[in-house]
């Protein structure tokens, strides 16, 4: 009990931290917003106190099913961070400034192409915006879709390996897809397999949705996303982490689905190899 109690604190701790990290970084951050920001902090983190801390989850999915949680706050905290030091850098800025800055520009040039989710970013930018901002929105795109290619491809081979779940403990569907109901109806595996193809058709399509619908909101409102830096920080992270989330959720429930068959298949297969001979169809 102690031991969960003190990794739900620590978890929620590092959520205050992961969320604060654009306002601790960027400069000439609104006073307001940060109040907001902070606030936003506070409630993710009793969420996350709460979750971890009961014996059973309500919302969060694969709690006990490491590092598939793990991945998505690291890519999460590394995106946040490079944008923040992207976009808080002037003309001169640091060494590390200067490489994630270099390298989400090679990323983000080779993926300027037609039709490409970071072109239709670049599309929305307002046209008054000058050569050295719109480099800089370019470079962290870039950065925030090589974080989340790169972690994507970590799961994938984990799950390929067999590294994930872990084989060594036992996997409780219930605790680990707390919104997932095995008894609504229908087969377990196909229900699976549906949703698992649901999430990643969304996860493909949602960079291409997420940029209009967020210029759309923004007109409605009468703000601006690349307004403010920190508005322009949190937007690049969500285009990116939403997909990776949903691309993530979606292969993990596919795999959950053939862990499913597997077993059945063998105590399908235990069944009819303890069965009589003489209770065998001939």
């Amino acid at each position: 009990m102690f031991t969960r109690l003190a990794g739900a604190l620590l978890r929620a701790i590092l959520i205050v931290l992961v969320i604060l990290t654009p306002s601790l970084l960027v400069p000439g951050a609104n006073g307001e917003d940060a109040k907001v920001i902070t606030l936003a902090a506070l409630a993710f983190a009793a969420v996350t106190l709460l979750e971890y801390g009961a014996k059973f989850p309500a919302l969060i999915e694969f709690r006990d099913a490491p590092p598939f949680n793990r991945i998505r706050i690291i890519a999460m905290m590394l995106t946040l961070f490079g944008l923040s030091i992207i976009i808080g850098v002037d003309h001169e800025g640091t060494t590390l400034s200067v490489v994630m800055t270099a390298l989400g520009l090679v990323v983000g040039r080779t993926l300027d192409f037609p039709f490409s989710p970071l072109r239709l970013v670049l599309d929305h930018l307002p046209e008054n915006m000058d050569a050295i901002a719109a480099t800089k929105v370019q470079s962290m795109a870039g950065l925030a879709v090589l974080i989340a290619m790169l972690s994507l491809f970590i799961f994938s081979i984990m799950i390929r390996s067999g590294a994930w779940p872990n084989r060594a403990s036992p996997f409780n569907v219930w605790i680990n897809l707390p919104t997932f109901d095995p008894t609504a109806g229908g087969d377990v595996i196909t229900r699976l397999n549906r949703d698992g193809r649901v999430n990643v058709i969304f996860g493909i399509f949602s960079p291409f949705v997420i940029p209009v619908v967020a210029v759309m909101a923004a007109n409605q409102m009468g703000a601006s996303v690349v307004g403010s830096p920190q508005t322009m920080v949190w937007a690049i992270t969500i285009w990116m982490f939403l997909p990776l989330s949903l691309l993530m959720r979606g292969m993990a429930m596919i795999q959950v689905a053939r862990m499913i068959r597997a077993r059945r298949a063998r105590l399908i297969a235990g069944v009819d190899a303890d069965a009589p001979k003489s209770a065998l169809p001939s």
